[in-house]
């Protein structure tokens, strides 16, 4: 089983990319977390124009995988405009697109309090509306400068637990058929 792992923030060394790993290293053998990283590649979205190859890409690796997890942090209270930008893309043509149906799930990382709990619930409403079918979850890591331990997983006992419960539930969700 493959769940692709979406990172909201271009920055290679960010919480949101610490938190997929995190989330990886509670997987079962049997499923792998490839993470996204053509993000940067894609252009703004524009309905006159053709699908460049940057999206075509974008659109394969969602359609390839059997789930999603994003990882966002928070911009002014909101996703980042290139993680909107690219689901954007992902959501066309609607409804028939690669994001139709497929298990999500969200979670983010932010150096402040909260742990971008707006943003997520902002990408949550972004793939409802797509038509991906989203966990209800969340899970909130604030303070992320200080909320990773040496070898990358959650210092919090209690974030550990809920990611990994999160990364279960969506394996679950993933392995049943759809309706």
């Amino acid at each position: 089983m493959l769940l692709l792992g979406v990172p909201g923030s271009l920055r290679q060394g960010s919480h949101n990319r610490r938190l997929l790993a995190a989330a990886a290293a509670q997987l079962p053998r049997s499923v792998t977390l490839r993470v996204y990283d053509g993000l940067g590649d894609v252009p703004p979205y524009c309905e006159d124009d053709a699908a460049p190859v940057a999206v075509r890409a974008l659109r394969e690796a969602i359609a390839g995988a059997d789930a999603l997890l994003f990882a966002t942090p928070e911009y002014n209270g909101s996703i980042p405009g290139q993680l909107k930008n690219a689901l954007d893309w992902a959501s066309r043509p609607f409804p028939d697109n690669a994001l139709r149906g497929r298990p999500a799930a969200v979670v983010g990382a932010s150096t402040g309090l909260f742990g971008a709990v707006w943003a997520q619930a902002e990408l949550r409403k972004v793939l409802r509306t797509a038509g991906a079918d989203v966990l209800d979850d969340e899970l909130p890591v604030g303070q992320a400068d200080s909320a990773f331990t040496a070898d990358g997983a959650l210092a919090d006992p209690d974030l550990h637990t809920a990611l990994a419960d999160l990364v279960a539930r969506l394996v679950q969700q993933a392995r049943v058929p759809a309706a």
